[in-house]
């Protein structure tokens, strides 16, 4: 069987930076599963997996474009320390989901803390970087419908939402 649409893959991988630093790993976890096809993945990882079989191992590079986007300046905002209230302290690194205004919600970082604003960055903490993946194919399945229907895995006793 190989990897195409509406089948449920399982990984394990290792993803690097451009330092050759590890950023995660599937090592000594279960693999990772997801829906070939359904965008689970970034683009790039998942295009470089169509047509694999278990057992193949590759290595991948993905620019930014085909991984988490290039950086947009224009997500970078700074807002009124006071929209915190509740908020003791605020560090930079903390991460807050915000309202977007198609009501929709996006994680956005901190990244600098003024004595009365707080500069917030809503591109995700891996945009503009490439990123170098070693992967090794495990599993290759047919998605059940409900799982198809939901959008992603089940594990082995189903799913209960």
């Amino acid at each position: 069987m190989q990897v195409s649409a509406q089948k449920v893959v399982s990984i394990h991988y290792t993803l690097k930076n451009d330092n050759g630093e590890v950023i995660d790993s599937s090592e000594g976890q279960e693999p990772l599963s997801y829906i070939q096809g359904l965008g689970n993945i970034i683009p790039g990882l998942e295009n470089a997996l169509f047509g694999k079989r278990i057992g193949d191992r590759l290595n991948v590079t993905i620019p930014p474009e085909e991984g988490y986007g290039v950086r947009d300046e224009d997500l970078i905002h700074s807002v009124p320390k006071e929209a915190f209230h509740g908020v003791d302290e605020i560090i930079p690194g903390m991460q807050f989901a915000a309202d977007t205004p198609d009501g929709g919600v996006q994680l956005v970082t901190v990244v600098q803390v003024d004595e009365d604003s707080v500069t917030l960055d809503g591109n995700h903490p891996m945009s503009g970087q490439t990123l170098y993946f070693y992967v090794e194919v495990t599993e290759i399945r047919d998605a059940t419908e409900e799982e198809l229907e939901h959008g992603h895995v089940h594990g082995p006793e189903g799913h209960h939402h």
